[in-house]
């Protein structure tokens, strides 16, 4: 099924991904939509795929590292369209709290960068608003 202009919507995973001094995983994104802009790791789910798989599979593609996920923090729809109204992308993304566990962190498919950031470091980046919100509920369970 295509991303852009889709016949129904996709399913996505995110993971917030903390490390023992409560620094956050982001990644600069690579592909549309969000082209360039910070986000949290995650990626579409695959037939036959169970969510919390593609949490694993997604961070591990895009960070080089393995977690241990912790909590489900939420599902989100997020719903962009063209100028003309039309629904250019539709995903239903389900966000993971997750806890870091071992590997060197680096970009992998699909992502530009991956650093670990502290939370007072996010106002200076370019983060869609839907992440934001996401990372304020995570910041505040750990």
């Amino acid at each position: 099924m295509s991303r852009s202009y889709p016949a129904a919507p996709l399913v996505g995973v995110g993971v917030v991904i903390f490390n023992e001094k409560k620094q956050v995983v982001l990644v600069k994104r690579g592909n549309e939509p969000k082209k360039g802009l910070w986000a949290i790791p995650g990626g579409n789910v695959e037939l036959g795929e169970q969510v919390s798989e593609t949490a694993i599979r997604e961070v591990k593609e895009e960070c080089n590292i393995d977690i241990e996920l912790k909590d489900l923090l939420g599902v989100v729809d997020l719903i962009l369209k063209d100028k003309d109204g039309k629904v250019q992308y539709h995903y239903i993304l389900i966000d993971y709290l997750a806890q870091y566990r071992s590997g060197l962190l680096k970009p992998g498919s699909d992502v530009l960068e991956a650093e670990w950031y502290f939370q007072h470091q996010l106002e200076k980046l370019d983060i869609p608003e839907v992440t934001l919100k996401i990372l304020e509920k995570a910041f505040k369970l750990i």
